[in-house]
């Protein structure tokens, strides 16, 4: 049976794991997921490193330099994104121009990692994990491209050119059927549940399992962590309650068609003052402003003016 709840791994990476003395909990679950032992040697800037006043955000990411000096980045997601594959392209590119200074060369590019943990099912595939890298296969003979021996001097440690691109991995948590298989699906089952059963032996776990125990949290530290637990639950619901509502309205919309055209405009009037109703809920709740454009349409110099 499962032990008693634990902290979030997204409030872990929020508040605990950019210390050093909770590394390994971090070290673990990169190990298990790239299958070889890693070593965190910082933890670097980032969006939701940085502490403001909107704490609310449905995502959270999490950058670090590794013992080989890759920069791992670490990612959260909780409300369905359609065009996330994009934003995740976008989100490694930006990292390798902002660790290249003027002047540098190109093979002084660093290796990055993009590890993205979702909470909602991204495309079409039957698999909860999946790994993306870049590899060039010839046309005609079918081969791939491999480093010269000049490249493999020039990039020590790399044997194939997919280890210079940018590596993916997407782990659809909801997918996740709770067999735990092996020690990767041991920490899969604890993002998804927020505990640890007791047989469960992978890297990191046991720290995890001492380090993120809720009822050892400090008073204050714990209710503003059951704050965030609430604030989520309320952004869910929010963006539920504004898809039913525009089910409704459409079909009332439909009904309505072909009466007076002051009675349509009437209902168009509605629908905007309904909708800048639910924006006002949302920011008033601390929604962060992104996801209020996402779930109402409204543009951000109308947010801003609410």
């Amino acid at each position: 049976m499962p032990t008693r709840k634990l902290i979030s791994f997204d409030w872990a990476m929020k508040r605990l794991l950019r210390s050093k003395a909770n590394f390994g909990i971090l070290e673990g679950f990169l190990s298990e997921l790239l299958r070889e032992d890693v070593q965190i040697m910082e933890v670097l800037e980032s969006e939701s490193n940085r502490d403001t006043a909107d704490d609310r955000s449905n995502r959270l990411d999490l950058k670090v330099r590794n013992h080989r000096g890759e920069l791992v980045l670490i990612e959260v997601q909780y409300e369905r994104q359609h065009d996330y594959l994009s934003r995740m392209l976008y989100g490694s590119a930006r990292t390798l121009v902002e660790h290249l200074d003027a002047g540098e060369p190109y093979a002084d590019l660093v290796k990055v990692i993009s590890v993205n943990i979702l909470y909602f099912d991204l495309g079409h595939g039957e698999d909860y994990i999946y790994r993306g890298t870049t590899r060039f296969h010839g046309l005609h003979k079918h081969d791939e491209l491999a480093l010269s021996r000049a490249q493999r001097q020039l990039f020590p440690g790399r044997e194939g050119t997919h280890e210079l691109f940018p590596e993916y991995y997407l782990i659809k948590v909801e997918r996740f059927d709770d067999c735990a298989r092996d020690t990767l699906d041991e920490w899969v089952y604890f993002l998804k549940h927020e505990a640890i059963q007791d047989g469960f032996s992978a890297k990191g776990l046991r720290e995890a399992k001492e380090k993120l125990d809720v009822l050892k949290l400090a008073p204050a530290e714990r209710a503003a962590y059951e704050r965030w637990q609430d604030d989520l639950h309320l952004q869910a619901s929010l963006v539920a309650s504004n898809y039913g509502l525009g089910k409704i309205e459409g079909r009332e919309e439909g009904r309505e068609e072909g009466r007076e055209e002051g009675r349509q405009e009437g209902l168009e009037k509605g629908r905007e003052e309904r909708t800048l109703e639910i924006a006002r809920a949302m920011k008033s709740n601390g929604v962060a402003a992104s996801l209020i454009a996402q779930s109402t349409g409204l543009d951000p110099e109308v947010l801003a003016g609410l």
